[in-house]
């Protein structure tokens, strides 16, 4: 069985390299929620992806806090389980918060490989020890300055490069950097931003795109499947995928040819090696994406995507992509292949400075699991 003595919750502020905007907001600094779940002498790490704020999910840092301590908590007192891929079931009774959900099975999961000695992207059956990378940039103050980050990275040997767009930071976006980089491996991400029937989105064939991710509202199927079928550039779905059941639904209707898969969206690794494997079946490929993760998110990235059907660049960048300092190390670094190596060591293979964390965390509640006679 797995030893779940005592749950840790930290939460702790990290400024950003630079500011990352989108189509729905900016953020500056990263406040990230941080579970430690401790037992058998061994500490296993997860992070949680929800943001200050509820624009790309409706789950923030603290809505994941309240489910976890007041809720999943409870759940894991007397619990017995052999393994993570036990933990959803256990969490059903719950309704929604995939994201307070996954940061609890990620450190159950980097607590079960630790005591396996393994480490995590073999325990979920990795075919490959490194994966490929790209990087994100986000809503510039003008093309200018885009073009000078883009030139930057691509530099750095970025292999693919995605831009944020939305309405308005599009098309004349898209014109200017094809002029200046015409062979770049390009994608577009534009976080819900259109409505049906926008002409610029007709105009994105235009690019040699690698695809279009979410151009739609996240609840909208039938809009993402009516544009697969208008543009010849591949559809992409991120916020839509929330679940096993609605990467099946979106692939059924037909509306992408592409999933974003991440880990934190959808409740957690089990459930998205279980996403990979449906669109694997299918012969739609796969790419991680990134939400401004630490090290220790960053590490549960690079796990998921040793998977096979993780076929496109994934947005999981160098560390210092984001951050000077880290609250994790070794940092993550790009190789001259344009590659993001993954960790040998067991577990999740990066060491959390928990001395620190204590240090600086803005709030820390440390839970026991087991009863105390």
């Amino acid at each position: 069985m797995i030893p779940l003595e005592r749950l840790d919750l930290f939460v702790v502020e990290r400024p950003l390299v630079h500011p990352f905007r989108t189509s729905f907001g900016e953020e500056r600094v990263r406040r990230v929620l941080l579970v430690k779940l401790s037992g058998g002498g061994d500490g296993g790490w997860g992070e949680c992806v929800a943001s200050l704020g509820p624009w790309y999910s409706a789950e923030t840092v603290e809505t994941a806090l309240h489910v976890i301590r007041d809720f999943i908590v409870p759940l894991l007192r007397g619990a017995e389980m052999s393994h993570p891929e036990e933990f959803p079931a256990l969490g059903s009774p719950i309704r929604g918060h995939p994201m307070a959900k996954a940061a609890v099975e990620a450190a159950i999961w980097d607590l079960y490989c630790r005591s396996k000695g393994v480490p995590l992207w073999r325990e979920l059956g990795g075919v490959r020890d490194e994966v490929t990378s790209g990087v994100s940039i986000g809503i510039q103050e003008n093309i200018p300055a885009l073009i000078e980050r883009i030139r930057e990275f691509v530099a750095r040997g970025y292999p693919r490069v995605k831009l944020k767009v939305k309405p308005g930071w599009d098309i004349a976006v898209l014109e200017a950097v094809r002029e200046e980089f015409p062979g770049i491996n390009l994608q577009v991400d534009a976080n819900c931003a259109y409505r049906p029937g926008d002409p610029a989105l007709l105009e994105f064939d235009r690019f040699r795109l690698l695809l279009v991710e979410q151009p739609f509202h996240h609840e909208d199927l039938l809009g993402h499947a009516r544009l697969a079928r208008e543009i010849s550039t591949p559809v992409c779905l991120d916020e839509s995928v929330t679940s096993l059941h609605r990467a099946w639904e979106a692939l059924e209707l037909g509306a992408c040819s592409v999933i974003n898969i991440k880990q934190g969206r959808v409740g957690g690794l089990t459930a998205a090696v279980k996403i990979h494997d449906l669109a694997r079946e299918r012969g739609v490929p796969v790419w991680c994406g990134g939400m401004l993760e630490t090290g220790v998110g960053r590490a549960l990235n690079v796990a998921l995507a040793t998977l096979p059907n993780f076929t496109l660049p994934n947005d999981i960048s160098a560390t210092d992509r984001y951050f000077r300092d880290d609250i994790a190390y070794p940092p993550f670094v790009l190789t001259p292949r344009g590659t993001i190596p993954a960790p040998q060591a067991p577990g999740i293979g990066v060491e959390v400075d928990e001395d620190r964390i204590r240090r600086e965390a803005a709030l820390h509640l440390s839970i026991p699991l087991v009863r105390v006679p």
